[in-house]
């Protein structure tokens, strides 16, 4: 399969979760996003390494990375392999120089490792058309999001809100998030516009 490669384009706290944050790679060749919710700790150990602060004591990741070094041992690149009922799969793909092995990660650790060993980051297309939000210039694609379950969606307090709306608000909140980059809250509304349509 191809890979898509994929840029760190936000981080921001999570609009549905309390305590999580939403973390959004994007499509370096075109205009898909890619949200995905992490925890608080990957979230802080993303963001320091971006904006090159030092901690008092080596965080987790940095330890992975000193460990690396010490053993000749380089990330060559991440790849999210697989989506499993809203769960991103991972892994890191690492050589010594005479052979390359492959490490299952979370998701969150391995984008945090990645931008320690600064190496890029892939996915493929069947996981960007499914859980990924199209940008093309005023108009918007709506894709079919599997990070929920059917039951998640019925339950969820946004979906509740945004039923309410006519289609032509939605449109116009989806616009607005988009614009804002809020990515996790356009997927809500997406969802909700999809629903519809297939209804």
């Amino acid at each position: 399969m191809k890979k898509i490669k994929l840029d760190i384009v936000g981080l921001s706290y999570s609009q549905t979760q309390s305590g999580a944050y939403a973390l959004v790679l994007g499509e370096v060749s075109g205009r898909r996003r890619l949200p995905i919710i992490i925890g608080s700790f990957e979230a802080q150990a993303i963001a320091i390494e971006i904006e090159k602060m030092t901690p008092s004591r080596p965080l987790t990741h940095d330890l992975f990375k000193s460990l690396g070094q010490a053993f000749n041992i380089t990330v060559q690149e991440i790849i999210i392999y697989n989506l499993v009922d809203g769960i991103f799969y991972s892994k890191l793909i690492c050589s010594d120089g005479k052979k390359i092995v492959e490490i299952d990660a979370r998701t969150s650790d391995a984008i945090a490792v990645s931008v320690r060993f600064e190496c890029p980051i892939y996915t493929y297309e069947f996981i960007l058309s499914s859980a990924g939000i199209v940008i093309e210039g005023n108009d918007f694609v709506y894709l079919e999001n599997i990070n929920e379950t059917p039951e998640e969606k019925t339950h969820s307090s946004a979906a509740g809100t945004y039923a309410s709306l006519s289609e032509d608000e939605l449109k116009s909140k989806l616009q607005q998030a988009l614009a804002e980059e809020a990515y996790e809250k356009a997927a809500k509304i997406r969802d909700e516009l999809t629903k519809r349509k297939s209804s």
